[in-house]
C-alpha cells in the first residue's frame, strides 16, 4: 500500500490575490498549531509509555491494559483524529504545518494498520515486557526519587491485568519472538530486584508506603513469571508457531508507512542490488592496492572476493581485547567531538550528556550490539546512551574472537560515528530543537539511520582516518552492511531466503564474521523493514547533498547543509529535499 498525497506545493486558486492566500494561510496555521497541541496532549493520555518515552511523565502513574477494550479505544481515537485532519487541506498551510499534517495521518493510520492488519499483538509475545517500562522510570531524573516510585507503585499495581491480557492476545506466535519474549522479560525481572529495593529502602516514602510498592512488586514479579511460565509450558511446548515472514504484500505496506520514502520497497530493493555491485568493485579496487603491502613478495589472489577477504582478514586482527569492549568505546568518543569540531562539520551541544553504558539486560536479545536511547523533547537535559552489548560471558573464545574482528579497531570508529559523533546522538540533540513536537515525537526511521550512515561517509570524506585505503575499504565493508540489510531484509520477508543463503551471502559477498552473519538473520526473523530504513535513508540523503552541491556550485556549504537538513528534525528525507529545494 503506497500512500499518495496531494503535492506540497499545492496550486492555490488563481483568482486569489496574495495578501488573500496569505491570511488564509496564517488563519490555517493558527488552528492547525492548536490542533496539534490538543491532539498530542491527547495522544499521551491515550499512549502513557509513549509519553514517558519521549520526556513527558504526566502520565507515567498509568498502565495501559493491552486488551481488546483498549484496541476498541484506540481504533476511535484514530477515526477522531482522522476526520478533524481532514478538515485541513494542505495548501492552506506553511510548508512546515504541510509535513506535520503528513506525518500524522501517516501515524494514525500506520497505528490501525498495525493493530487491524498485521495484527502483532497477537503474533509477537515479545510486545508484553513491564520491566522495560519501569527501568526506564526508575533510572530517570524527571521526578525526585519518592515522586518516581509513587508513580512506578501505582503503574506495577495492575501488573496481572497487563499479563493477563499478554496471555489472551497471544495466538499463532511466531517461534523467533516467544524466545525474545523470554529472554526479555527475565531481563525484565531483573528491573524488580535489588535496585528497586533499594531505592525504596533509602526514599523518603512513609513505611506504609514502603510496604505497599513491596507488595506491588512481589506480586508484579508473580506476574512476569506467570507470563514467563505460560510462555515455556502453553506455547513452546504446544509447538505450534506461524511463521516470522510477512510477505510480499505486508511487507510492501509495513514499508509505505514506516520508511515514508520516494522508493518502493520493490524499487529500493533494486537499488540496494546496484549499489552492493558499486561497492564491490570499489573494495577491489582499494585492496588490490594494500595487497602489497600486507604480503610482501605474494602472488595476489586472481579472483576480487578472495582478494579483498584475504586484506580484510589481515585487518580485522587488529581490535580490542575481549574484556575491554565497552572500554574501547568509551575512550573513542572525544576524539570524534574535537574531528568534528576542528573540521566544522556542524556545531555541536557540549551541554548534552553522553553516556556510555552496558546494553540494559531488558533490551538484550534483539540481535543489535549498539544502540541509543535518546530523550525525548519534553527530557531535553536529561541523558543520552550510547547503549553498546558487552561480549556474553556465556560465548566460547572462538564466537568472541569472530565478533571483535568484526568490531576491530578501524569498524569500531565508524560504529561510534554511527551511534554517537557525529550520527544518532548529533541527529537527535537537532531533532530535540525542532519548533516542531510533530517532527520530534513521530521521528521517521529511515531519516534517522540515513543520517547516521550518512554522517560516517562524511567525516571520511573530510579526512577522519587520513584518507587511508585501509578505513575507506572497511568503511566499504560496513556500508556494504547497509547495503546488504536492505537486501536480505526483502529476499527473507518476501522471497524466503533461509538462513544458511543468508549467512552465505553476509560472509562471502559482506565478507561479515560468522557470528555478525548469524545475528544479522536472527534481528531479521524478529523485525520487517527496519533493517530496510539504512540504506534507504543513506541514498536519499546523499543524492540530496550531491543535488544542492551541483545547484549550488562554490557557494554549497557543508556545515550549512549539515545543520540545515537536521533543523527540520525527523522528518522524512522526501519531505525536507522537497523544502530544501524550493530555496
Amino acid at each position: 500500500m503506497k500512500l499518495r498525497y496531494l503535492p506540497l506545493l499545492a496550486l492555490a486558486l488563481a483568482s486569489c490575490s496574495h495578501a488573500d492566500k496569505t491570511e488564509k494561510a496564517s488563519n490555517a496555521d493558527t488552528r492547525f498549531d492548536a490542533f496539534k497541541n490538543q491532539f498530542i496532549e491527547a495522544l499521551w493520555r491515550q499512549n502513557p509509555d509513549y509519553a514517558s518515552s519521549q520526556g513527558y511523565h504526566k502520565y507515567d502513574s498509568l498502565l495501559v491494559i493491552p486488551n481488546a477494550a483498549q484496541r476498541q479505544s484506540d481504533d476511535a481515537f484514530a477515526q477522531k483524529y482522522l476526520a478533524s485532519l481532514a478538515t485541513f487541506s494542505l495548501d492552506s498551510l506553511t510548508p512546515n504545518n504541510q509535513i506535520d499534517l503528513r506525518l500524522l495521518r501517516n501515524e494514525l493510520r500506520a497505528e490501525r494498520w498495525y493493530a487491524d492488519t498485521l495484527k502483532n499483538w497477537q503474533w509477537n509475545p515479545a510486545s508484553y515486557n513491564l520491566g522495560a517500562s519501569v527501568g526506564d522510570l526508575l533510572n530517570g531524573r524527571h521526578y525526585p526519587l519518592d515522586r518516581r516510585l509513587r508513580n512506578i507503585s501505582d503503574k506495577i499495581s495492575h501488573a496481572a491485568e497487563y499479563y493477563a491480557a499478554a496471555k489472551a492476545n497471544i495466538s499463532d506466535p511466531t517461534k523467533e519472538h516467544t524466545v525474545l519474549a523470554l529472554k526479555q522479560n527475565a531481563g525484565g525481572l531483573a528491573v524488580f530486584g535489588k535496585a528497586l529495593a533499594d531505592s525504596v529502602v533509602k526514599s523518603g516514602l512513609s513505611d506504609a508506603e514502603k510496604k505497599t510498592m513491596m507488595d506491588r512488586v512481589a506480586a508484579a514479579r508473580t506476574a512476569v513469571e506467570g507470563y514467563m511460565g505460560f510462555l515455556e509450558g502453553d506455547v513452546l511446548k504446544a509447538g505450534k508457531f506461524r511463521s516470522f515472514r510477512i510477505g510480499k504484500s505486508l511487507f510492501e505496506q509495513k514499508f509505505a508507512y514506516d520508511i515514508q520514502s520516494r522508493f518502493s520497497a520493490a524499487e529500493l530493493y533494486q537499488e540496494a542490488q546496484k549499489h552492493k555491485a558499486e561497492l564491490l568493485h570499489d573494495m577491489g579496487r582499494r585492496a588490490a592496492r594494500l595487497y602489497p603491502k600486507y604480503f610482501p613478495g605474494q602472488k595476489a589472489p586472481a579472483d576480487s572476493l578472495a582478494l579483498i577477504t584475504a586484506v580484510i582478514n589481515q585487518l580485522t586482527l587488529k581490535h580490542a581485547p575481549r574484556d575491554g569492549f565497552v572500554d574501547a568505546v568509551k575512550r573513542q568518543i572525544p576524539t570524534l567531538v574535537a574531528f568534528v569540531n576542528d573540521k566544522k562539520l556542524l556545531t555541536q551541544d557540549p551541554s548534552k550528556p553522553l553516556v556510555v553504558r552496558e546494553t540494559p539486560l531488558y533490551m538484550r536479545g534483539s540481535g543489535a550490539g549498539a544502540s541509543v536511547s535518546a530523550p525525548g523533547p519534553y527530557d531535553k537535559g536529561a541523558n543520552t546512551y550510547y547503549n553498546v552489548e558487552p561480549i556474553p560471558a556465556d560465548w566460547t573464545p572462538a564466537q568472541a574472537e569472530s565478533y571483535l574482528r568484526e568490531y576491530n579497531d578501524y569498524t569500531l570508529q565508524i560504529l561510534n560515528i554511527h551511534e554517537a559523533i557525529p550520527g544518532h546522538y548529533t541527529q537527535l540533540v537537532y531533532a530535540n530543537r525542532s519548533p516542531s513536537l510533530v517532527k520530534s515525537i513521530f521521528g521517521n526511521g529511515a531519516m534517522v539511520e540515513g543520517w547516521a550512515v550518512y554522517a560516517e561517509r562524511m567525516m571520511l570524506e573530510n579526512g577522519y582516518g587520513n584518507n587511508s585505503d585501509e578505513m575507506w575499504l572497511l568503511w566499504d565493508k560496513w556500508n556494504m552492511r547497509s547495503t546488504l540489510n536492505a537486501v536480505i531484509d526483502h529476499a527473507i520477508q518476501v522471497d524466503n531466503m533461509s538462513e544458511e543463503e543468508v549467512v552465505k551471502l553476509l560472509r562471502r559477498e559482506g565478507f561479515q564474521e560468522e557470528a555478525e552473519a548469524r545475528g544479522k538473520w536472527l534481528r531479521a526473523t524478529l523485525s520487517q523493514v527496519q533493517l530496510s530504513s539504512y540504506f534507504t535513508g543513506y541514498t536519499e540523503i546523499y543524492a540530496l547533498r550531491e543535488e544542492l552541491k551541483k545547484k549550488e556550485g562554490k557557494d554549497f556549504d557543508l556545515k550549512a547543509f549539515n545543520e540545515n537538513f537536521l533543523s527540520y528534525g525527523s522528518a522524512p528525507v522526501k519531505y525536507i529535499r522537497e523544502l530544501m529545494l524550493r530555496k
